[in-house]
């Protein structure tokens, strides 16, 4: 059995945001496609408008996943929705979603 890496990214969008952030994946960069590592991902929609939006990624290591995170291609992957934090913090308004990064040793399949 392969034990790969993983990573879960929960991000938490304001409700007039979702379907701005749907947007922004359904017409993202692919920068993280050709990634040395990188093996898929998938994006997860809560069937409640309370609960975190799911961004899962797998990786053949951790030092893959670190890899990518310090990366240009990271930045560029990113480089809309860190304009619509910053235009919102701009403004006051609260940042229009939150991320928070979780990683995991898949330990069976």
């Amino acid at each position: 059995m392969n034990k790969h890496f993983v990573a879960i990214n929960y991000i938490h969008c304001i409700p007039s945001f979702r379907t701005r952030f749907e947007e922004l994946f359904a017409t993202r960069a692919h920068a993280i496609d050709s990634m040395p590592g990188f093996i898929n991902m998938h994006v997860l929609r809560p069937e409640d408008t309370e609960s975190p939006y799911l961004i899962v990624s797998y990786w053949e290591t951790e030092t893959s996943f670190k890899d990518w995170m310090k990366s240009d291609a990271f930045v560029q992957g990113h480089k809309r929705g860190f304009a619509e934090i910053a235009a919102a913090k701009a403004e006051g308004s609260p940042a229009p979603m939150k991320s928070d990064f979780k990683t995991y040793a898949i330990i069976s399949e």
